[in-house]
């Protein structure tokens, strides 16, 4: 059977080799492997055949929304009228929706800290070895885990 697991560059693995060697797998059965990164920039715009669902568009249509709202209600006191101040809310608050998330995007404050597997790890094992591995592995902070049989 195969085992296959990703980590962050940390000591955890090293520290998962370590263990697994001392639970009896021989070093010739264990096999880690670096991920190369991305070199080139994220792309801002989805497209139909692309999506990270990460949308710039969801901001400026709650905030154009509401701004549409507020001019179209304002409209019946204010000298253009509601339809004219509707729209000029809507136009001023899909522009703000859409730079204000532009700038979240672009200082990289738009969630948690990014986990990204860096480092496969390969174990073959035997069945009767396969609990104590995936123990193993999870206690040491593996971010994902499968195994593979050999059928």
């Amino acid at each position: 059977m195969l085992v296959i697991a990703t980590y962050e560059n940390s000591i955890f693995i090293e520290l998962a080799i370590t263990e697994l060697k001392q639970n009896g797998l021989s070093h010739e059965k264990i096999f880690a492997a670096p991920l190369d990164k991305r070199a080139g920039k994220r792309q801002l715009f989805d497209t139909i055949h692309r999506a990270d669902g990460l949308s710039l568009f969801d901001g400026a249509a709650i905030l154009g929304t509401c701004f549409m709202l507020l001019g179209s209600i304002y409209g019946f006191i204010l000298k253009w009228g509601p339809i004219i101040w509707g729209i000029i809310g809507a136009i001023f608050g899909l522009l703000l929706g859409f730079l204000l998330k532009l700038l979240i995007v672009k200082k990289g404050k738009g969630g948690s800290k990014n986990i990204s597997s860096e480092i496969v790890l390969m174990i073959r094992c035997e069945e009767d070895q396969w609990k104590t591995v995936e123990k193993i592995l999870w206690e040491n902070g593996a971010l994902g885990l499968t195994k593979l049989d050999k059928n």
